[in-house]
């Protein structure tokens, strides 16, 4: 779940988004869309230490789906970050600076838990990956906000027929992708908007109806993930690649 918060500009408030880390912390945040702007958000991905080297080169061979924004320095120590800028404050742990956390067994999820604090090992190795909540503010600040944001739901996404570069003993991936309902107009904007954001998927992949069927998705009102988005009257469906891989390969 999209949490850790990292300065977008140099004029980001800190204290915003320690205090976004704290409610999450608190178990007082279920859904980051909307918190902390000015900030980048992260998704979080947990592994043994034995497989965090072919995670690291499926990141790299997958800069747009698997934009790595940061991972743990020691393998075990959930309070280092590196590169150490991503984030300011030395108070966090991303053991319970999230609102939730799926554990995943033999390609499973067999629990949704508040906090890693009794399972997290000495081995465990954290990577922050970049979340499309990110330019989610800057989209409001032009008079484009998203939809789920207005009606209180968790984004829809999708499994898509877009390969994923295969690393080790990642393969066989595909991308997941985000959706967004706008109108065909404001289109260009949006992609002008997000572009900016390369490190959490940056501009739109695709749009329009044919879009949805160039990615392989035959009814939009049914996600793979998430909640399905209402439509007014107009609106198309406009795609971006997510970081929710790990529902497709873990």
């Amino acid at each position: 779940m999209a949490s850790f918060f990292f300065p977008f500009s140099k004029m980001a408030n800190i204290e915003m988004a320690q205090e976004a880390r704290l409610h999450c912390r608190q178990n007082q945040l279920t859904n980051t869309a909307g918190v902390a702007p000015g900030y980048l958000q992260a998704n979080l991905l947990v592994l043994p230490s034995k497989y965090a080297a072919d995670f690291h080169d499926l990141c790299l061979r997958n800069p747009v789906p698997c934009p790595l924004l940061g991972m743990t320095a020691v393998p075990g120590d959930p309070n280092s970050i590196q590169p150490a800028e991503c984030i300011r404050s030395e108070d966090f742990d991303i053991r319970t600076d999230f609102p939730k956390y799926r554990v995943y067994s033999a390609g499973k999820c067999i629990e949704s838990r508040r906090d890693l604090l009794d399972v997290w090992a000495k081995d465990h190795v954290g990577f922050l990956i970049g979340c499309s909540f990110s330019f989610e503010d800057a989209l409001t600040a032009a008079g484009l906000p998203p939809r789920h944001q207005r009606t209180g739901t968790i984004v829809a996404m999708y499994r898509s027929n877009i390969p994923l570069l295969p690393a080790g003993i990642f393969t066989g991936g595909y991308c997941i992708v985000s959706m967004r309902p706008y109108r065909p107009e404001h289109i260009e904007r949006v992609r002008g908007i997000t572009r900016a954001y390369l490190s959490t998927h940056g501009e739109p992949v695709a749009w329009g109806w044919d879009g949805a069927k160039q990615l392989g998705i035959l009814d939009v009102t049914k996600p793979d993930f998430g909640e399905p988005q209402t439509f007014e009257e107009g609106e198309v469906p406009v795609f971006w690649v997510s970081s929710n891989i790990y529902n497709h390969i873990m």
